[in-house]
């Protein structure tokens, strides 16, 4: 579990990208190297300490092997009859 705020924010930026991503077509495997790229980027930057990139990394992973995080939500439609 992620705990630190600047830790989080750029997980949250790395897999709102990859439900993005995959809303416009895009695969597992582009995913995966999207995904391999941004943490080698803040690997790059040293913005956020090692340790919390690894776990960044752990999370994202579990993220994208869960299909749950790429349904489409289908909206609930409620009918007439349902009002009374």
């Amino acid at each position: 579990m992620i705990t630190d705020t600047i830790a989080i924010r750029y997980y949250q930026k790395l897999t709102d990208g990859m439900v993005d991503l995959w809303n416009r077509g895009s695969r597992y495997e582009e995913l995966r190297v999207y995904m391999e790229g941004y943490l080698a980027c803040l690997r790059q930057t040293n913005i956020v300490e090692p340790y919390l990139i690894h776990r960044l990394e752990e999370e994202a992973f579990r993220f994208l092997r869960d299909p749950s995080n790429f349904e489409l939500a289908m909206p609930q439609v409620q009918r007439e009859h349902d009002f009374y």
